[in-house]
């Protein structure tokens, strides 16, 4: 059927359509080999992988790097940070989120077009590094949660996703829940947050994935090493693996060092990437179809 199809396309159709396969494939392929080259350099011996590159031979893999870097409490410490530090902050961000979106759904609000400019406009400027934390030490926040998970929990891009998601919503589910005496708020949580679970999840993975990914926030108001995420330790343990000019006599040594800093860095990167590789497939559903459905009505 499908080659029934493709014949009887025009000349121009079916080459439009190659050149189309043609690019999804390259595109594929620009995002598997990169993929497939970093987990099994992670494997690698780093003496084979400087020499000889990236190798399926299992003779010449090694655990290494896993067991150095799974092996630091802190990587442990770490990766319960992150994870409290980006489940506290998608729940905050989502649900900050989808009551912004809410009344701005609504055409009938008082000053809607002047709220739209104000929030489009910190999309484009912001107070800037130096200010933000002024603000944050005057608030007493440095060294805090709060710090982490407060400033960017509005995100102006995801409430217009949920704004247009809810305006795809007909308009008759909100007058068959007045009628029933429903109130806004319990339309709202009783009625429309299940309809949303789509956006929701859209939301949340996008969340989540900043949060998981962030590194600048915690290095800039984070003093407490105990308070770092795993993508500070990370690289906490890679300036720590790779010597500083003039601290190591031995050559040989120092190249060692280097190897080993290189297998590590492979390493890491494969187990700060795990718990997103884990959750996506569980949201995928929702991911699609929430992108589709917000990307519909404007």
């Amino acid at each position: 059927m499908k080659k029934t199809k493709f014949r009887r396309l025009s000349l121009v159709d079916k080459a439009l359509l190659l050149t189309g396969y043609i690019l999804l494939g390259l595109f594929v392929i620009a995002i598997i080999v990169p993929l497939v080259y970093v987990i099994v350099a992670s494997f690698m011996d780093p003496n084979v992988l400087n020499n000889q590159g990236i190798s399926f031979d299992f003779r010449n893999w090694t655990l290494m790097g896993y067991e150095k870097v799974l092996s630091n409490n802190n990587i442990w410490r770490g990766f319960a940070n992150a994870i409290y530090y980006s489940v506290f902050f998608t729940f905050l961000s989502v649900l900050v989120t989808v009551l912004a979106a809410y009344p701005m759904s609504k055409k009938e609000l008082v000053g809607r077009s002047g709220f739209n400019i104000l929030f489009i406009i910190t999309m484009f400027f912001n107070g800037g590094l130096i200010p933000t934390y002024l603000l944050i030490s005057n608030l007493n926040m440095l060294d805090t949660v709060w710090a982490i998970v407060l400033p960017n929990a509005f995100n102006v891009w995801n409430m217009i996703l949920a704004r247009t998601y809810y305006q795809s919503i007909p308009g008759e589910l909100r007058e068959a829940s007045s009628v029933d005496g429903a109130s806004e708020v319990l339309h709202f949580f009783k009625i429309l947050l299940p309809v949303c679970k789509p956006i929701i999840a859209v939301l949340a993975l996008y969340q989540f994935v900043a949060m998981w990914n962030s590194y600048f926030d915690a290095m800039v108001y984070l003093n407490d090493a105990a308070k770092q995420p795993l993508q500070l330790v990370l690289r906490s343990i890679l300036i720590e693996n790779t010597p500083e000019a003039g601290m190591i006599a031995d050559i040989q040594s120092r190249a060692e060092m280097a190897k080993l800093a290189e297998l590590l860095k492979y390493s890491t990167i494969v187990v700060s990437s795990i718990p997103l590789l884990i959750m996506y497939p569980f949201f995928q559903k929702y991911f699609d179809k929430g992108i589709m459905v917000g990307s519909v009505k404007g």
